[in-house]
């Protein structure tokens, strides 16, 4: 893993330069309204997520592995931040803003510690099916907490279910000239989305709604504003936070920190793919940590790789990390000039900016997707665990919808868990027969195929260990005692390994095999269940290897006519 920094800026050519500030200048129009709603969502000022911005884009430029990702706040990260941070303060709202930059502090140590180790491999923990589901609860659950900014009515608290239920008791309560700002606001971003995507739809409502208080004095009529925001550069350096309180912060920042590489990961590698590039995953977490190390000394929030901006910054036209690091320029100016602008902008447009933002992320045709998944053939043979990736989604979103967004994201990783141990503990165990030629395959997919007689042919498609031995050899033992069966033939070939539990299983089962005059042997068998079948002598003195399932059925063919063939 070389460490040289700004890699993406290695080699750079002049051409690149017109695409880099294009794609700087477009992205810093979408990225401001939307850190100042990410702020918002993790319960800190808006301004927060402007202090955030300039020191991910400059740290990740500087060490991440991608070209064209975007760092910042994010709205599942934020979310994650203010459940996490309210669990630490219990209730002291003055420390908010503290633990907020605490925690982006502790996760980038554990990022970067991770990506020292070479730990990047983690992110395959979580599955895709489950961050689907774990993101898709996230978002409703920020949907609904942004209704009251959106309608004017009191904020609300708790879970999904719960946030929703105080919502429908201040229905009666609405102020309608917020909901007008907010609905209004809302279908103006959604509908440029679809007619004219190149607009950036949330800066243009962010800059109507301060022009619309400006003019016609809104703040004066109910409509409440974002208020005061201190401007200039915040100071560096490490929050005013007791020991106790910052080690207390070191798990919530690493499950934090967890999901936001996995997301991030994702994005970065579905951009890299398109232009034929590696990523790295230790260097992101280099990246991923130093960006919220230097996020958390700047009084800012947990950042990660932004899959919408990263999206906005390829399309126009980026091709290194210099539009990132122009980005980041851009918003320190913005923190220097422009902050008092944003004082005037209206909740509910802040609001409505957050919804948007979010709204793309309730992605149900996946999980419709993962439901039909399933051939016909694998719900027969798995029954309801025939669509596991549907149930780990579906299982995390419910754990974020009912518990909360880190105890749901674990309900859905146990679930995966589970499910994955459960199938494999329940192997495709297929009965294989000839075809004219000699090639052998499963007897239900090819009904032409002919069984052997007084031989039984079994493939066995799974690793075989402590979870599935028992099945296994319970399915051999079943079919040896089928009427006429001389010999089993296990073909080995889609079996890539095998553990000390499933070789003694195997040696059980030749011995009762063996007892009654019967014949096991196995064709096809790869090197590591070669060496653990030689080292346990499982299939004792008699053992016999085939290197096809064709020669093992001659071989064991001729030993029951009472031929004498040689030895393999």
């Amino acid at each position: 893993m070389p460490l040289g920094l700004f890699p993406s800026l290695s080699g750079y050519e002049r051409d690149w330069l017109r695409g880099d500030l294009l794609a700087a200048i477009t992205v810093w129009a979408v990225l401001v309204p939307e850190a100042l709603a990410y702020a918002s969502i993790a319960g800190v000022s808006p301004v927060v997520g402007l202090y955030a911005a300039p020191p991910a884009l400059i740290f990740y430029a500087m060490l991440g592995s991608s070209r064209q990702m975007i760092a910042g706040p994010m709205s599942a990260t934020a979310a994650l931040s203010a459940a996490t941070v309210a669990d630490l303060v219990a209730g002291d709202a003055g420390l908010f803003a503290a633990m907020t930059a605490t925690l982006a502090i502790t996760a980038g140590l554990v990022a970067l510690v991770a990506g020292i180790l070479r730990l990047g491999f983690v992110a395959s923990y979580i599955s895709e099916p489950v961050m689907k589901g774990f993101i898709v609860g996230l978002a409703l659950t920020i949907i609904v907490g942004q209704v009251p900014e959106l309608l004017g009515i009191e904020p609300v608290e708790g879970e999904f279910f719960q946030r929703a239920l105080q919502v429908l008791e201040q229905v009666g309560s609405v102020d309608a000239l917020s909901a007008m700002v907010g609905l209004g606001s809302l279908a103006l971003i959604l509908g440029l989305r679809r007619a004219a995507p190149a607009i950036p739809g949330s800066l243009l409502v962010v800059a109507g709604g301060i022009a619309a208080v400006a003019v016609l004095r809104l703040d004066e009529h109910g409509v409440a504003v974002v208020g005061d925001i201190r401007a200039g550069l915040p100071s560096l350096g490490v929050p005013d936070v007791t020991a106790d309180q910052f080690v207390s912060a070191i798990v919530g920042g690493a499950a934090v920190i967890f999901v936001g590489f996995a997301e991030g990961l994702g994005a970065a590698k579905s951009y890299a793919a398109k232009a034929h590039q590696d990523i790295d995953p230790n260097r992101e977490l280099l990246g991923l940590g130093a960006a919220n190390l230097g996020s958390g000394l700047m009084s800012g929030m947990i950042v990660n790789g932004s899959l919408s901006k990263t999206a906005v910054n390829v399309d126009a036209g980026a091709r290194s990390q210099l539009s990132g690091l122009v980005v980041a320029a851009l918003t320190v100016l913005t923190l220097l000039f422009l902050t008092g602008l944003f004082e005037q902008l209206p909740l509910a447009c802040l609001a409505a900016v957050v919804i948007a933002a979010v709204i793309e992320l309730v992605d149900f045709p996946a999980l419709v997707e993962f439901f039909e998944a399933p051939s016909k053939r694998a719900r027969q043979h798995f029954g309801v665990t025939a669509r596991p990736d549907f149930i780990a989604a579906v299982a995390a979103l419910g754990g974020v919808l009912l518990l909360g967004t880190i105890p749901g994201l674990a309900v859905g990783i146990g679930v995966s868990l589970v499910l994955m141990v459960y199938r494999s503990s329940r192997p495709n165990i297929a009965t294989l027969g000839a075809l004219p030629g000699g090639l052998f395959v499963d007897v239900e997919r090819e009904p032409t195929a002919k069984p052997v007689p007084g031989i039984v042919v079994l493939r066995v498609e799974s690793a075989l260990f402590f979870a599935n031995a028992d099945a296994v050899r319970d399915a051999i033992r079943r079919r040896a005692r089928e009427d006429g069966v001389r010999a089993v033939v296990l073909d080995a070939e889609s079996i890539p390994s095998v553990d000390l539990t499933a070789a003694a299983a195997l040696k059980q089962v030749d011995e009762e095999l063996e007892a009654a005059g019967q014949r096991l042997v196995i064709a096809r068998d790869i090197g590591q269940v070669r060496d653990v079948i030689d080292g346990t002598g499982a299939l004792g003195e008699r053992r016999r290897v085939y290197p096809t399932v064709s020669s093992a059925v001659a071989d064991l063919t001729a030993d029951l006519k009472g031929e004498q063939p040689p030895r393999p």
